[in-house]
């Protein structure tokens, strides 16, 4: 059985000596080729059988053009005068390249050329096929095409080539038909369209930007071709950053540009003509499309300052900066971000170029999909490989695969690295890092930043530039990361600095390859990051002494599932930014570490002992985790760490006290204690003027709740949990100096203060007395497990301002002990909220019983609150909606 697709069209078939000229000339030009977006097969075949095969004669049939490379040996081969006949018989636009042989040879049969084609019909038996061979050749070299000449290099060739066919009608002006089978393109130019909006009378730029492969000639071609008769000049200059490299090369792309506009394929230009190329722009409603720009400078030489565009003009650059589209002379720009192929997208592309017959067989579907995940919707990866495996068995398929994994192949490669090549030496070093660290890592944009900023990298103007250059992006998370093909070139990028020497990378990710430097103490100075994490499912054991000594420039450590067998450790880096070593087995630190740049500490152990701590100052450490470590028993004086932001004590199941001195961390933004099951003491009153969240629950045994200082300005998120669930954990009266405060999530009974001053004013505890909301900022309160009817009473009085969106009760164990809570809540001024709430509610309640009746809670308006009905009626299910609508916010109210 076989899968099949419709057979795509090439714009142009190659036809070749493969012994003269494969890995020389044709491999160059093939590549300049598919840079520009000219679809180009190439048969990759390296052992032909004497007879053409059907599928590659299909293929010629269904490309618009040929090119034939005549070489000394191409008159040897009768693969390829085979060919040659059928190009000749199908194909209309046939252009010859004459390498290192007379046309006039190639013509008449002659010199080296004729000898060998005499040589090869002493093995023919077949007289009329040879003069079908000889009359294709004479055809062929009487057609125009381009000689190698001396005068010219190879490299020149291959532009003249390129440049040619790249104007060419059939290449620029694809057909309707031709275009509907790009791979995607219709939703790509849709989402462009909507951009260049042709029925408005403006100036529009719109950048059509992405990393190198990702398509974006294609799809300016594309949108050329289909929007181009809306103007009334036109033009695609292509190939823009490397035509402009020269005086020269920047004359012809002026000469490109008014060729098209002024519509004169005979237009000649000798020197820079800005002045009026400007003057013409403001003539016409004009679509250019600059293709491959890099800098604003381009631009320039080009389309002057971009000002005086007559109207409804439309200009479009495919880049890969973004920044490029900023403060154009109050032109309106606008960015369409090219987006990967999805996997049917793959799939159909992949094919199109590794299965030219149409048939997949099912020996091939598993491979198949390791190749499509490797290319992750790239199409430039997913057409070379398909080239590369086309009509290759499977083993070699299976060898190919794991070739790709370490060394990409080389014409993925080189696109990509363009974008890196261009890059400073410190943005060279935050790709690295990010690539060969980070990515794996998995941390926050701002922790990410904090890092590297201690490493001297000016992380804030460098990674802004990186995702300018779409090497980097952002996830909705605030993660940074980058396609995996480009972490892959950072990765090779890295191994080629040292290709047999592993201590002297830069950068240790592998498992293996770490543990060889660090156990053969092959380490150098050139070392600036290690990741060692033992893929194994119990912990490797590792010798670590003194291994670190030679790491002077180490910055960036991190150690996972490895058992040290051996101590204690004698050295680590002081440049160290980053320290991640969960498993630390060593009570003391290394005798002369002073790390003034750490900024990331997860090295738990290391609290064990209170005089550890105090020996070493970490005034720059920011960020401390250290969760899971099960031998924490107490947190001790951290004021030698003043300046940590982000405190993570998760799971720390043996935890039960937390020094003062924590309560004092001014800086911190992020204390996250959940989990800690035995927490018994924290610090006796909270001065973080900074904190933003506090996380307590599954702290089950807490005695009391700290205080809270005035200075506590900062607080936005509480969230804690009692498990004394009859009588309720009274909070302090201090709790309402978190004014700030904008969501309180509270788990299990607790008993809010009364009869207390809050700014000078006193708080009734009479619910029937008017009163200052509590949390005047609040904005979610969402209450678990609660059983006082009147504390919920009281909460939705006290703490519900204005301000609030997000109102959730759940399990509050009401419709079998007093259904009438269920009224008051939503009787209490619309559902618990004050009568003036000026955007009013959404209610959404379901009610979670087991065989219980529902409440039908009807409808109400702010101004003329109802009374709600309640209808009695027998529940068939194990769950009832309860419904009723405000206006608009959302209140959730589930009882249990």
């Amino acid at each position: 059985m076989a899968l099949s697709h419709q057979p795509k069209n090439f714009d142009v078939f190659l036809s070749f000596r493969g012994e003269d000229t494969r890995y020389g000339f044709v491999s160059h030009l093939y590549k300049a080729l598919d840079q520009q977006g000219i679809r180009t097969f190439i048969d990759d075949n390296l052992h032909r059988g004497e007879n053409i095969s059907e599928a590659l004669l299909k293929t010629i049939e269904n490309s618009s053009a040929s090119i034939i490379v005549f070489s000394k040996n191409y008159a040897s081969s009768s693969w390829c005068l085979d060919e040659l006949v059928k190009i000749i018989k199908c194909t209309q636009k046939v252009l010859p390249v004459f390498y290192q042989v007379d046309p006039s040879e190639v013509r008449k049969q002659t010199g080296d050329f004729g000898k060998a084609l005499a040589k090869l019909e002493k093995k023919i038996k077949d007289k009329t096929k040879i003069q079908r061979w000889r009359d294709a050749l004479s055809e062929a070299a009487n057609r125009s095409g381009w000689e190698d000449k001396n005068s010219c290099t190879e490299s020149e060739l291959v532009q003249k080539i390129v440049e040619e066919i790249s104007n060419s009608e059939f290449i620029q002006m694809p057909s309707n038909d031709a275009t509907m089978q790009l791979v995607g393109i219709n939703s790509r130019m849709e989402a462009v369209a909507k951009f260049l909006n042709i029925e408005s009378n403006d100036v529009r730029m719109v950048g059509i930007t992405g990393l190198g492969g990702i398509g974006k000639t294609t799809i300016a071609k594309a949108i050329y071709h289909s929007f181009s008769n809306h103007f009334k000049a036109k033009s695609f200059v292509e190939n823009v950053r490397e035509g402009s490299k020269t005086e020269e090369g920047k004359i012809r792309l002026q000469q490109t540009l008014l060729k098209g506009i002024l519509e004169d394929k005979n237009l000649s230009v000798d020197t820079l003509y800005e002045a009026r190329i400007n003057q013409i722009l403001r003539l016409k409603k004009v679509l250019i499309i600059l293709d491959d720009v890099d800098n604003a400078d381009q631009i320039e030489t080009l389309l002057g300052k971009c000002e005086g565009f007559a109207f409804g003009s439309r200009i479009i650059l495919t880049t890969r900066y973004k920044s490029l589209l900023v403060n154009r002379n109050g032109l309106s720009t606008y960015d369409y971000g090219v987006k990967e192929l999805d996997e049917d997208e793959a799939i159909e592309l992949f094919r199109m170029h590794a299965f030219p017959s149409n048939e997949v067989l099912e020996d091939y579907l598993e491979l198949e999909k390791q190749v499509i995940s490797y290319a992750k919707g790239l199409p430039l990866a997913l057409k070379v490989m398909g080239r590369d495996l086309c009509e290759k068995p499977t083993d070699y398929w299976e060898d190919a695969l794991d070739c790709y994994k370490t060394n990409p192949h080389e014409d993925i490669q080189n696109i990509l690295k363009r974008s890196y090549e261009g890059l400073t030496n410190k943005e060279k070093n935050i790709f690295l890092d990010i690539a060969c660290f980070f990515k794996e890592y998995g941390m926050r944009y701002d922790m990410i930043k904090d890092v590297l900023k201690a490493c001297g990298l000016n992380p804030e103007y460098g990674i802004r530039n990186l995702i300018d250059k779409c090497l980097l992006t952002f996830d909705r998370s605030n993660y940074l990361s980058m396609h995996d093909l480009l972490q892959q070139m950072g990765m090779d990028i890295v191994r080629q600095q040292a290709p047999q020497k592993l201590g002297e990378r830069s950068r240790l990710w592998c498992y293996e390859e770490a543990l060889d430097v660090l156990t053969k103490d092959m380490g150098s100075d050139k070392i600036q990051s290690i990741i060692l994490w033992s893929p194994k499912s119990k912990p490797e054991e590792v010798q670590l002494k003194a291994q670190f000594h030679k790491m002077k420039n180490l910055r960036l450590l991190w150690i996972r599932n490895v058992r040290c067998c051996n101590g204690p450790l004698e050295c680590l880096p002081n440049g160290l930014s980053l320290l991640d070593w969960r498993e630390y087995p060593f009570s003391l630190w290394p005798p002369n570490f002073f790390p003034k740049n750490l900024v990331v500490l997860n090295l738990p152990f290391i609290l064990l002992k209170e005089p550890v701590v105090k020996q070493q100052k970490f005034e720059s450490v920011t960020y401390v985790d250290f969760s899971g470590c099960d031998l924490i028993t107490k947190i001790p004086d951290l004021s030698l760490t003043p300046n940590i932001t982000r405190l993570i004590l998760l799971h720390c199941k043996n935890l039960v006290e937390i020094d003062d001195s924590v309560g004092r961390l001014d800086k911190l933004k992020l204390w996250n204690l959940w989990d800690c099951k035995k927490l018994e003491t924290l610090p006796n009153c909270l001065e973080m003027k900074s904190l933003k969240r506090l996380n307590l629950l599954g702290c089950g045994r807490l005695k009391k709740f700290p205080i809270i200082s005035p200075e506590m300005k900062e607080g936005a998120h509480l969230l804690s949990k009692n498990r004394k669930r009859k009588e309720g954990a009274r909070l302090p009266d201090s709790i309402y100096n978190l004014q700030h405060i904008e969501s309180l999530e509270l788990t299990g009974n607790f008993i809010f203060p009364k009869n207390v001053e809050i700014d000078r004013q006193p708080m009734c505890d009479s619910l029937g007395c008017s009163s200052k909301y509590v949390f005047p900022r609040l904005r979610k309160l969402r209450l678990n497990s609660f059983e006082i009817h009147t504390e919920i009473k009281f909460i939705l009085n006290y703490c519900c301002p204005r301000t609030l969106k997000e109102l959730e009760i759940y399990d509050i164990n009401c419709h079998r002990q007093n259904p009438k809570i269920v009224q008051d809540i939503s009787l209490q001024s619309g559902l618990g909220l004050p009568m003036d709430t000026e955007s009013g509610l959404d209610l959404v309640s379901a009610l979670d019983s087991s065989n219980v009746d529902g409440f039908d809670l009807g409808s109400s308006s702010v101004d003329q609150p109802s009374t709600p009905q309640v209808k009695k009626k027998k529940s068939k299910t194990r769950k009832t909606q309860l419904q009723t609508q405000i206006r608009s916010d959302r209140i959730r109210i589930q009882c249990l």
